[in-house]
């Protein structure tokens, strides 16, 4: 029987987490150097993330990073995982990624998601409010409206230089997010891995509402979670302590702190429901060795039907990630020709 990794996708998400001792410009230099490794090690894509007024994430202005991802490398594919559209208006985001794809031909990727700022405050700056979440199915409509010309709403206005342009779109899921890229007949980013019933729950419906569209012919399932792989089953855990305990703090204290080095963490006295919420962190994701990973992953993808894996890691040791990608890669056989082969997937037909 072949191995699931022959027919799969690995790309790699980055959410430009700032580290104790480094700053948010360094974690968005980081960000830009993360992606030529991860082009170096032949992973399929490169996204950024789209986080405002959090203490522990740099990334607040993903299509602004992707044009330096984009710059920066020269086969791998560059997205957004994802832009947030109900900050947005529709008609700017398809300008937006006009501009990348234009600068970038062939390389950019246009992830949406629904999610608003996460406080009242960052709401307000913002200009929006929690209802507006569910304006997001109306939103991803226009926005495809003004990608392949179709928009009436503005008569006479169109959304250059992105009108007729190949920018292949994604849902990124959680909740009703499924139903809607299925109707939308757009791939679905669905996560994470420790939530493995809900994950292909959410996974059934889209394949079985999903409606083939100008945008995909055919449903497509990326899964996206944490990956960390090490010669030991303890290093790879250390890989997860530094995103577990920032997780714990922000539940408990409000915000998310600067990811700190594991060591540290590890010695500190945390309360009881601290720890029971840093190592409920701990739990459920892909990590361990070699052996131990390739075959969660091939458990993982037979049972989800993924068409690709979008890796999430982030971790206080730079040089740590850097070596548990290519340990990942070596697993699943990627190659530094994997990045710039295959089809540019979901493209959108050009009319007119």
């Amino acid at each position: 029987m072949s191995s699931p990794f022959a027919s799969t996708r690995f790309s790699f998400l980055d959410r430009s987490r700032t580290r104790e001792g480094y700053d948010g410009p360094q974690a968005l230099r980081d960000t830009v150097a993360l992606a030529g490794t991860a082009e170096a090690l032949g992973y399929h894509r490169f996204w950024v993330s789209e986080h405002h007024s959090v203490p522990g994430v740099a990334g607040s202005a993903p299509t602004v990073l992707a044009a330096a991802v984009a710059a920066a490398t020269s086969t791998i594919r560059v997205g957004t995982g994802g832009v947030m559209l109900p900050n947005h208006q529709p008609f700017v985001v398809a300008e937006q990624f006009g501009v990348l794809a234009s600068l970038f031909p062939g390389r950019i990727d246009m992830g949406l998601g629904r999610s608003v700022g996460f406080t009242d405050g960052i709401r307000r700056a913002l200009g929006r409010d929690k209802e507006d979440a569910g304006a997001f199915a109306g939103q991803l409509a226009e926005l495809l409206g003004w990608l392949d010309g179709t928009q009436q709403v503005h008569p006479q206005v169109h959304a250059r230089p992105a009108e007729g342009l190949r920018v292949p779109p994604y849902v990124l899921a959680t909740g009703e997010g499924a139903a809607i890229a299925a109707a939308a007949g757009l791939p679905l980013v669905v996560g994470d891995l420790r939530g493995r019933e809900k994950l292909i729950r959410a996974v059934e419906e889209y394949r079985a509402g999903f409606r083939p569209s100008v945008w995909a012919r055919d449903p497509y399932v990326i899964v996206a979670g944490t990956v960390a792989v090490a010669g030991t089953e303890g290093e790879a855990r250390r890989l997860l302590v530094p995103e577990a305990w920032s997780m714990a703090y922000a539940r408990t204290h409000g915000s998310f702190p600067p990811l700190a080095p594991a060591g540290r963490i590890e010695a500190l006295a945390m309360t009881r429901k601290e720890r029971e919420l840093f190592e409920g962190g701990l739990g459920g994701h892909l990590a361990g060795t070699e052996g131990r990973v390739a075959s969660g992953l091939e458990q993982a993808i037979e049972r989800t039907g993924a068409d690709e894996v979008l890796v999430t890691t982030s971790t206080y040791d730079r040089e740590a990630l850097v070596d548990s990608m290519g340990r990942l890669a070596r697993i699943v056989g990627l190659g530094p020709a994997s990045a710039a082969v295959g089809v540019a997937e979901q493209e959108v037909v050009p009319r007119g």
